[in-house]
């Protein structure tokens, strides 16, 4: 009696394990005596033990962290960089049968790629250009990796982390280029009030009498502000007309007045 049960158990468990569930996003590279002989996936497969193995391969996308990676730009600039990749599997053969780990290939791949790339450009491009080293980084990842079966879709720089002195020359260069701004803002400014001032001067020079109604408005304005005493210049020029009409009209100044007696 316990013969044929015992047979029946290894059929039963030899039957069942013929059979392998495989989830929509998982593929099973299977291999035939250790050759290659296709990919199956997903839902149920049969898989005959010991003369056929089955190797699963996730093809979700998979985020990979970078760690930090101490990197000197071209202007002798060290700084620590860190980023993240997306990638998935999209040809399982090539995936499992290429490399012996691909992800740890892509990982490795990853940190070299970004040092090589970031320590071609500058601090400055590093901190402004992120999108276009992103996209740097991303094409050259996907065109080596292609021939593990892999498709880089991403690429995305965390953070550029700088010493304490570093950060202290970018401020400093920061106030300086606003301070300059600041220079050439007030002489832009200043050039354009002289212009304005030499036509306005022009226009005056047309009427004279039109400067003493400037003098006498100004005067005016400052008597608003309700000053105990007002200092006022008044030009020499002015003042000509109002004296020469004066000498020309007292009788005192005439040639008569002024012949000896007797």
């Amino acid at each position: 009696m316990l013969m044929p049960l015992a047979i029946i158990s290894v059929v039963l468990l030899f039957a069942f394990s013929l059979f392998r569930v495989l989830r929509e996003y998982e593929r099973g590279v299977i291999f035939f005596l250790g050759r290659f002989e296709k990919v199956k996936g997903p839902g149920l497969i049969i898989v005959i033990p010991i003369i056929q193995q089955m190797v699963r391969v996730d093809l979700r996308t998979v985020v990979m962290d970078v760690p930090s990676q101490d990197v000197i730009s071209r202007d002798n600039v060290s700084v620590r960089v860190n980023a993240v990749i997306y990638f998935r599997v999209v040809d399982p053969q090539k995936a499992i049968i290429n490399v012996e780990n691909f992800l740890q290939a892509t990982s490795q791949l990853a940190q070299t790629t970004l040092r090589s790339v970031l320590g071609q450009h500058e601090l400055d491009e590093m901190l402004a250009n992120r999108d276009m080293l992103n996209t740097d980084i991303q094409a050259i990842l996907d065109a080596r990796t292609d021939g593990w079966g892999i498709k880089v879709s991403n690429v995305e720089i965390k953070h550029v982390d700088l010493n304490e002195t570093m950060i202290r020359a970018i401020a400093r260069q920061a106030e300086a280029e606003r301070t300059r701004r600041a220079k050439v803002i007030h002489a832009s400014g200043e050039m354009e009030a002289s212009h304005k001032l030499v036509e306005a001067a022009n226009t005056l020079a047309v009427e004279p009498n039109a400067i003493l109604l400037r003098y006498l408005q100004t005067l005016t304005e400052i008597a608003g502000e309700k000053n105990s005493t007002i200092l006022f210049p008044m030009p020499m020029e002015l003042m000509e007309g109002v004296f020469s009409k004066r000498t020309h009209h007292d009788p005192k100044n005439t040639p008569e007045s002024k012949k000896p007696d007797g």
